[in-house]
C-alpha cells in the first residue's frame, strides 16, 4: 500500500479525496496555483506546494511540475480527481514511468477510450450499441457526404474531448459549413486537436450513465445508473440516482453492457459509461469517462459504496470487496451543482469574496464544498464551488429534502446557481420526471427568485472575521520554517511547505 498521496486537483473534489485518504490513514499532499494559495484543499492537506501562476496551463496542467513535486515530497501515489489531467494518458504514463501509482485506469485504457472514434470502434467490436456516425479525420467535403448518408439532423463532435466542447447540432446542409468551422476552432482551442466526426442526432434523449468498478484481478461490477439529463449546453447541472426512466430490466441490460465495455478495454479502477436513451427505450453508447465523475456522490448515497476509497484500494492492488449480487440500491439521491454563476444573467460567471456562508445540514443532507467565509472565488477555473446532495426513501422525499436544503443554503458576496435549483425543484415536469437533455433550452425559463439575505450585522461580523484571518495568515507566512503535518491538530493555522 502506498503511504502518501498527492492530489493533482483543487476545489471541492480535492477536499473530497483528501478526506478519503485521511480515513485510510494516508498522508496527503496538495498542490496549488497562486490563485489558490488560501484554498480549502491547501489547508486540509498535510503538505502543500506551489506549482505556478493562476492559469491552469501554467499550473494544474503542468505534468512536469506535478511529477517533480511528487518526487520531491516522496508521494508514492497521485489521484487526479476530475478535469485537468484526470483523463490525460500522458500524465498516467509519466506517473507509471516514475514508479508513482496513478489512482485511475492504465494509460492504455485511457488512450483507447479517450479518442471517441477509437472508442466507437472498440465498442462496436465488443457488441455495444452505438449511435450511427462517421469516422474521424475526414476532410470537410467528405464530412458533407457523410452527413447526407447519415441523414439530418447530425451532431458534430470533437474526437479528442468532451464536456460539450467542439460540439454543434446541424439540422440542414446550409448550416454545416459554419458549424463545422466553429466546432474545429473550439476543439483545437480546448484539446489541441481539431479532428471531428459526425453522429446522428438522437432527438430528445435522456442522458443515462452507468458507474463501473474494476480491479486488477479481472473483476468488474456496476453500481447502477445515474440520470444526468438536466443540462445546459451539454454541461450537467443536476444528477440523480436511480432514474425514473430505467426499470429493473433496463438497468440489468445497461449494466451488463457497461461491464462488457470495461472488460473489452482492460479497464481498471472507477469509470463511467455514458449512454443516450431514446424515447423508445433504446440506448446507445456515448463515451466512457475514464475518471471519477462529479456526480459520484449520488451513487454512493444509494449503494453505500465509497467510490473514492475503492479507487484507493484498487490502485493498491486489492480485489473488489463486492460481487454484482451484493450491490443493492436503497432510496433516491439528487445532486445540485452549486456554481458561481448568475442564472438570471445567462449563467454569467461571478467571481468575488465569500462574505457569508451558511451550509444546510440535517438528515440525508451532504455538502461537498471548496469554499469558506473569506475565500475568493477566482474566474480562472470552473465555476462549480460546491455540490449539494440529498437522500430520501423515495424520489418525492428527496425532492422535498432538496427544497428544504436549498432554502437553508446561504452564500453571500457572489451570485450562485441556488435560485435556479430552487426553481427546478418546483418545476412540475421535473417532479414528474418528464424531461430530457433539451429540457432547459426548450421548455424551461429561469426567472428571478427573491432570496432573503443575511442580516447586515452578520455580514459585517463575517467581514471582520475574514479580516482577522487574513491578518493572521499574513503573519504566519512570514515564518520561513517549513511545517509538516496537519495544521489543525497543531492549532497553528496553515503554513505552506514548498514553493516552485
Amino acid at each position: 500500500m502506498f503511504k502518501k498521496v498527492l492530489i493533482a486537483n483543487r476545489g471541492e473534489i480535492a477536499v473530497r479525496i483528501l478526506r478519503a485518504c485521511q480515513e485510510r490513514g494516508l498522508r496527503t499532499v496538495a498542490v496549488y496555483s497562486d490563485a489558490d494559495r488560501n484554498a480549502l484543499h491547501v489547508r486540509y492537506a498535510d503538505e502543500a506546494y506551489r506549482i505556478g501562476p493562476p492559469p491552469a496551463r501554467e499550473s494544474y496542467l503542468r505534468i512536469d511540475k506535478i511529477i517533480e513535486v511528487a518526487k520531491r515530497c516522496g508521494a508514492d501515489a497521485i489521484h487526479p480527481g476530475y478535469g485537468f489531467l484526470s483523463e490525460n494518458d500522458d500524465f498516467a504514463q509519466a506517473c507509471q514511468d516514475e514508479g508513482i501509482t496513478f489512482i485511475g485506469p492504465p494509460p492504455e485504457a485511457m488512450r483507447l477510450m479517450g479518442d471517441k472514434v477509437t472508442a466507437r470502434r472498440t465498442m462496436i467490436a465488443a457488441g455495444v450499441p452505438v449511435v450511427p456516425g462517421s469516422m474521424a479525420g475526414l476532410r470537410d467535403d467528405e464530412i458533407r457526404a457523410e452527413a447526407e448518408r447519415i441523414g439530418y439532423p447530425v451532431l458534430i463532435k470533437a474526437s479528442a474531448g468532451g464536456g460539450g466542447k467542439g460540439m454543434r447540432i446541424v439540422r440542414s446542409p446550409d448550416q454545416l459549413e459554419s458549424a463545422l468551422g466553429a466546432a474545429r476552432r473550439e476543439a483545437l482551442a480546448a484539446f489541441g486537436d481539431d479532428t471531428v466526426y459526425l453522429e446522428k442526432l438522437i432527438e430528445r434523449p435522456r442522458h443515462i450513465e452507468i458507474q463501473v468498478l474494476a480491479d486488477r484481478h479481472g473483476n468488474v461490477i456496476h453500481l447502477g445508473e445515474r440520470e444526468c439529463s438536466i443540462q445546459r449546453r451539454h454541461q450537467k447541472l443536476i444528477e440523480e440516482s436511480p432514474s425514473v426512466a430505467v426499470d429493473e430490466a433496463l438497468r440489468a441490460r445497461m449494466g451488463e453492457v457497461a461491464v462488457r465495455a470495461a472488460q473489452a478495454v482492460g479497464y481498471v479502477n472507477a469509470g463511467t459509461l455514458e449512454f443516450l436513451l431514446d424515447q423508445q427505450g433504446n440506448f446507445y453508447f456515448l463515451e466512457m469517462n475514464t475518471r471519477l465523475q462529479v456526480e459520484h456522490p449520488v451513487t454512493e448515497m444509494v449503494t453505500g459504496v465509497d467510490i473514492v476509497k475503492e479507487m484507493l484500494a484498487i490502485a493498491a492492488g486489492r480485489r473488489l470487496r463486492w460481487k454484482q449480487e451484493d450491490i443493492r440500491h436503497k432510496g433516491w439521491a439528487i445532486e445540485c451543482r452549486i456554481t458561481a454563476e448568475d442564472p438570471i444573467n445567462n449563467f454569467m460567471p461571478c467571481g468575488g469574496v465569500i462574505t457569508t456562508l451558511q451550509e444546510p445540514t440535517g438528515p440525508g443532507v451532504r455538502v461537498e464544498s471548496g469554499i469558506y467565509e473569506g475565500f475568493e472565488v477566482s474566474l480562472y477555473y470552473d465555476p462549480m464551488i460546491a455540490k449539494l446532495i440529498v437522500w430520501g426513501e423515495s424520489r418525492a422525499e428527496a425532492i422535498l429534502r432538496m427544497r428544504r436544503a436549498l432554502n437553508e443554503y446561504r452564500i453571500g458576496g457572489i451570485k450562485t446557481s441556488i435560485p435556479f435549483h430552487q426553481q427546478m425543484m418546483n418545476s412540475t415536469q421535473f417532479m414528474w420526471g418528464t424531461f430530457d437533455t433539451n429540457f432547459l433550452e426548450d421548455r424551461f425559463a429561469v426567472t428571478y427568485i427573491e432570496r432573503p439575505e443575511m442580516e447586515l450585522g452578520a455580514a459585517i461580523a463575517a467581514a471582520l472575521v475574514t479580516h482577522e484571518r487574513a491578518q493572521a495568515a499574513a503573519t504566519m507566512h512570514q515564518d520561513e520554517q517549513p511545517v509538516v503535518g496537519s495544521p489543525w491538530k497543531r492549532g497553528l493555522g496553515w503554513k505552506h511547505v514548498g514553493r516552485f
